[in-house]
């Protein structure tokens, strides 16, 4: 009995230890703000309502009351303080939001949008790579896509994962170092290859800015990637 417990035990230990790795794990993130609903074209003389979503510095969404929306060219896309956008003239803008986070930096996002004969929406696509952050493999590229109005979670064929871990998870997270307020996935079944998943039809595509992978049995992060886009 006693070189039985001793035996799992000391699996236990290599495990976690090889699950941990070298990193130290901080519970904060750098809070974001981010416009929800981006747009390609803007029909002339038409008008559009931009969203925003912010997240604290542990990654949880918050609502907050302070920011300041721009356009550079105003007299081809003019905006209000709140988001409404109003088409006046063919050509491009770019559209940008602000605010400060506690310290007194200034937080952002923009992008360039044009004014045409037709309102244009894009499909969506975010993207981004993996990498370990633990002795164990884990690398490859993925992309979150929307497919006839759903969402869809993409790797392709760089992708690889150690098959040893016990209980291997990945989450949507908008804070990398924990998996409180993320979204679990699902059990990782596929180690090798391009594979996908079905993402919860309450998802948007901008909800999270990472993905991450957990040994769900310790609690602890084998590794992670950011959605560069």
């Amino acid at each position: 009995m006693r070189i039985q417990l001793f035996y799992f035990g000391f699996i236990t230990v290599v495990l976690l230890g090889g699950c941990i790795g070298d990193d130290l794990v901080f519970d904060t993130v750098d809070p974001v703000i981010r416009i929800s609903n981006p747009i390609d074209t803007i029909a002339i003389d038409s008008q559009y309502q931009f969203n925003y979503i912010y997240f604290n510095n542990i990654g949880v969404e918050e609502t907050i009351s302070s920011v300041t929306w721009s356009s550079s060219f105003p007299d081809i896309i003019d905006i209000s303080q709140s988001g409404l956008a109003k088409a006046l003239a063919p050509g491009v803008s770019t559209i940008e939001i602000q605010t400060m986070d506690a310290l007194g930096g200034i937080l952002s996002d923009m992008f360039d949008v044009a004014v045409g004969e037709r309102t244009v929406i894009q499909p969506m696509e975010r993207s981004g790579e993996l990498k370990t952050t633990s002795s164990y493999t884990l690398k490859g590229l993925f992309s979150m896509q929307e497919v006839d109005g759903s969402l869809k979670l993409y790797f392709d064929s760089t992708y690889q994962a150690s098959s040893n871990l016990p209980g291997l998870y990945v989450y949507l997270t908008n804070n990398p170092n924990s998996i409180q307020n993320a979204m679990e996935i699902g059990m990782v079944t596929v180690f090798n290859g391009a594979h996908e998943y079905d993402i919860p039809q309450t998802v948007e595509i901008n909800d999270f800015e990472y993905l991450l992978y957990y040994c769900k049995p310790f609690n602890v992060k084998v590794g992670d990637g950011a959605f560069e886009n």
